[in-house]
């Protein structure tokens, strides 16, 4: 089976003449399916930038990104728009809609899927997940009366509520204690493998390494382990 994500030399670079700074260089990676793989290294290494380019939030400048299937060097807006719809996104600052509840941000995700069309069934799908994240007690309040540990599990349960061929997670146990980050990275794990889905995960947090099935560690844009 071919891999969800194939990168082949990709390079990346931000700026123009003397400023000009290689934050990518020349890497290459797979990721297939039910994999976690995360991405570590020190700040400024390449990593989220590698992130935004998988997750069609940036325009590959050079070499081979091919995600879900799509050749994203080149790409046309609408390709990247194809894309980025399949993917579950889920980062440090949680980016959870204030005005509405745990249950009404899920809903909002499974509005994607055109698989639920009606209000009933993306309600459906958004206490299941919740059900799933232990959160059902909490689906009528609002982000602000969360804790951290339960907003990001409501994060977990957005990005999968639209059921995503791909997830991406920046720095998702930054803003966590030990416990509640690697809960949270396992719960994310569990449910994305009952579904085949892939996770990259970048990451800084080594309490929660033991979760991967493969660590690529960053330094200079490279990947060197």
């Amino acid at each position: 089976m071919a891999p969800v994500v194939q990168l082949d030399s990709v390079s990346h670079t931000f700026g123009d003449g003397p400023s000009r700074k290689a934050v990518l260089r020349q890497v290459s990676l797979r990721v297939h399916s039910g994999e976690l793989v995360i991405l570590t290294g020190p700040s400024g290494s390449g990593k989220s930038t590698l992130l935004t380019l998988v997750g069609a939030l940036r325009s590959v400048q050079q070499g081979s990104c091919l995600v879900l299937n799509h050749q994203l060097l080149q790409s046309s807006d609408d390709t990247r728009n194809v894309i980025r719809r399949q993917i579950g996104f889920i980062f440090q600052a949680h980016n959870l809609l204030p005005f509405l509840s745990a249950r009404e941000n899920i809903e909002m995700s499974a509005a994607l899927s055109p698989d639920l069309p009606s209000p009933a069934q993306r309600r459906n799908r958004a206490l299941a997940l919740l059900d799933a994240v232990g959160l059902t007690p909490e689906q009528d309040q609002l982000p602000a009366t969360l804790s951290g540990g339960q907003r990001q599990r409501v994060a977990i349960a957005r990005a999968l509520a639209h059921q995503p061929r791909l997830i991406l997670a920046d720095e998702p146990t930054a803003a966590l204690d030990r416990a509640a980050g690697h809960t949270a990275v396992e719960l994310l794990r569990q449910l994305a493998r009952e579904r085949g889905t892939p996770i990259l995960l970048v990451t800084h947090d080594a309490r929660i390494l033991d979760v991967a099935d493969r660590i690529l560690r960053f330094e200079d844009g490279r990947i060197i382990t």
